[in-house]
């Protein structure tokens, strides 16, 4: 296995790290092009456009009344997967859901000296789109990540779109849909989905935001469409940056770092420790253990083009990369991660301690897994309840309070030369 080995001392080591900093997934003009076209044509002939897309890319034969699936096939699909699958849906959903709450932010008032009323009231957003990813591989978690969220916010109406090659369902996702609380679904999929969620068609109702994960071509749509709707953030690929101070099991880093690379081949696994000797243990784990693992060759790929195994010099140069690397998931694999955690500034998630495998944050730990990438860390957070209320504030002057401000406000519009604004502060002291 030829994954690259660096050395913070070596010459040439900034140009080296700064490479792995460049590794993003900025769509091409062509996709730019191909994609824009797609909106464009749902925004001109509506479902007509829909289902012609969702027949091409899909390999179906579907009718419009095909496109909408029924809320019973979500029950059904409860009660026909295995019960210990469905346990394990029910268990994440409700710790997603317990964690969340915790998140969910409330109305507030006060009165300042002068007797104002200022304040700020939060609520929910009307109607979300979720995209969940279908074809190559099925992510009922991402259903649970996307939707719990937004139901403890209170969105009044959450649709889920899906695409089903061949017309197939996922009975985990559906599964997952009906104990997540989804109102509405839809097997659509791919950037046409994007545009019909983003403009509306007479079958898909008009969202005010989309979340979820897609390919490239869903995350150019996202990005193309958003001023029109809201968007989560544009999906980059999947980082883990791992320190250890060689006190954890080196297989137990290998088998981490897998797990992170068989997503797909532009997965990137990072290794910083200051211990020659266990990257070259480490690396004789990835030797021994890649052959076992069904996506071994895309884990392969993803190691040797976006991994790296970094020796450093101590902990608080560890700490300097990780900062600048800003990376989606963080696994402190230390003795005492609390004496590194708050050097951390930069980072989605922060796995603390050898026995916090990054793989429970993706499943069921409670904290969402719709993470920033690309070092956009450095200034976004995870998706979280936050990310489907609105704030709008709250302003309530009387006769006798308003007096201060209009006299500061009109002073201020004169000095802009906007005399309506300072007249209209004006006429309120004229009473």
């Amino acid at each position: 296995m030829n994954i690259r080995r660096m050395n913070t001392s070596a010459a040439g080591f900034d140009g080296q790290f700064q490479s792995l900093l460049a590794h993003t997934n900025e769509p091409d003009p062509q996709l730019i092009d191909t994609v824009q076209n797609i909106i464009n044509d749902i925004r001109q002939r509506g479902d007509v456009a829909l289902l012609e897309y969702t027949n091409r890319f899909d390999r179906r034969n579907a009718t419009l009344a095909d496109l909408e699936l029924p809320v019973s096939m979500l029950q059904d699909a409860i009660e026909n997967i295995p019960d210990q699958m469905r346990q394990a849906l029910e268990t994440s959903a409700d710790r997603i859901r317990v964690y969340h709450e915790k998140q969910k932010q409330e109305s507030w008032l006060y009165k300042d000296q002068q007797g104002n009323t200022l304040g700020q009231q939060v609520t929910p957003l009307d109607r979300v789109g979720v995209y969940v990813p279908g074809g190559k591989a099925a992510y009922p978690s991402s259903v649970l990540m996307n939707v719990v969220p937004a139901k403890v916010a209170g969105v009044i109406e959450i649709i889920m779109v899906v695409p089903c090659p061949q017309g197939e369902h996922n009975p985990l996702v559906l599964a997952a849909a009906a104990i997540a609380g989804v109102d509405r679904v839809f097997s659509i999929g791919g950037a046409q989905a994007v545009a019909a969620l983003a403009y509306g068609t007479d079958t898909v109702p008009r969202v005010d935001k989309i979340v979820g994960p897609g390919n490239n071509f869903v995350a150019t749509a996202k990005r193309l469409v958003f001023g029109v709707v809201g968007i989560d953030m544009i999906a980059g690929p999947s980082e883990i940056l791992i320190i250890t101070d060689g006190t954890a099991d080196p297989d137990w880093i290998a088998m981490d770092m897998f797990a992170q690379s068989e997503h797909d081949e532009e997965a990137s696994s990072i290794l910083i420790c200051p211990d020659v000797g266990y990257l070259d243990a480490v690396s004789a784990s990835i030797d021994r253990l890649l052959p076992a693992m069904e996506r071994s060759e895309i884990i392969s790929t993803a190691l040797e083009n976006n991994g790296a195994l970094i020796l450093c010099k101590d902990m608080d140069e560890a700490i300097h990369l990780t900062n600048r690397f800003a990376p989606e998931h963080l696994e402190l694999a230390v003795a005492d991660p609390e004496k590194l955690l708050t050097g951390i500034r930069h980072a989605g998630a922060i796995f603390m301690g050898c026995y916090t495998a990054e793989v429970l944050g993706d499943y069921c730990a409670g904290p969402n897994h719709v993470l920033p990438t690309s070092r956009s860390a450095r200034f976004s957070s995870p998706l979280g309840v936050y990310d489907f209320q609105k704030r709008s504030s709250v302003i309530r002057c009387t006769r006798n309070s308003v007096q201060e401000l209009a006299n500061v406000a009109s002073t201020l519009a004169h000095g802009e030369g906007l005399t309506a604004h300072a007249r209209s502060a004006e006429y309120r002291l004229m009473q």
